[in-house]
C-alpha cells in the first residue's frame, strides 16, 4: 500500500513538474499573448564601452555612423515623447539647474538654454525591423529625468545639424 502511495505521490509530482513546464513553455514562446517585457529587450546590463560625450559626438559624428553616447535625459520640461520609445538627452557636462536656484524641472536646463543648443540629441528606440516602439521609454527603460544612459546606435544628421541616434540597446546608469 506504501509503493501505491509513493508512486500516487510520484506521479503527482511528475505532472505538477511537466503542468509547470507547459506554463512556462507557453509564456516563453508567448503565442497570442502580450508582447514580453521589452525592458529586458532594449535595456542591456553592460555599459557599452567607448562612450563619448553628447556635445563631441555632434561635433564629430556623421549621418548612418555608429556611435555609443552618453546623456542625461532632459533638455526640456518634458524630454519623454509621448506614445514613443524616444527621449532627449544633455552632455554631462552642461550643468542643470540646482534646487537652491528655484527651478522646479531642472531637467529643463532652464539656466543653460545656450550651452544645451549644441549639447543635446534625441534617442528613438527602435524594434529589430527598425520600427519605433510605441511604449513610453520610462517604462521599458525605468528611466526618468536626469538619469544618465549610454546609447549604442545609428547616428542620423538632419539638415540643421541636429543629432538624432536609432537604438535598441540602452544602458541606465545606476544612480549615484
Amino acid at each position: 500500500m506504501l509503493t501505491n502511495w509513493t508512486a500516487g505521490l510520484g506521479l503527482a509530482a511528475l505532472l505538477a513538474v511537466v503542468s509547470g513546464c507547459q506554463q512556462g513553455a507557453d509564456v516563453a514562446s508567448n503565442e497570442g499573448g502580450d508582447s514580453p517585457s521589452p525592458r529586458s529587450a532594449y535595456a542591456v546590463d553592460v555599459e557599452p564601452a567607448d562612450a563619448v560625450p553628447v556635445g563631441e559626438a555632434r561635433e564629430n559624428s556623421e549621418d548612418g555612423q555608429d556611435i555609443t553616447l552618453v546623456g542625461l535625459v532632459g533638455g526640456s520640461s518634458e524630454p519623454f515623447v509621448e506614445g514613443l520609445a524616444a527621449f532627449t538627452i544633455v552632455d554631462p557636462k552642461v550643468p542643470y539647474c540646482a534646487a537652491e536656484e528655484g527651478c522646479p524641472t531642472p531637467w529643463d536646463y532652464c539656466c543653460q538654454t545656450d550651452d544645451v543648443k549644441t549639447n543635446i540629441a534625441t534617442v528613438k528606440i527602435v524594434d529589430a525591423s527598425g520600427a519605433p516602439v510605441a511604449q513610453d521609454a520610462r517604462d521599458i527603460l525605468d528611466v526618468k529625468e536626469l538619469s544618465t544612459v549610454v546609447v549604442k546606435g545609428k547616428a542620423q544628421r538632419d539638415d540643421q545639424g541636429n543629432l538624432s541616434v536609432t537604438t535598441s540597446e540602452v544602458f541606465v546608469r545606476p544612480s549615484a
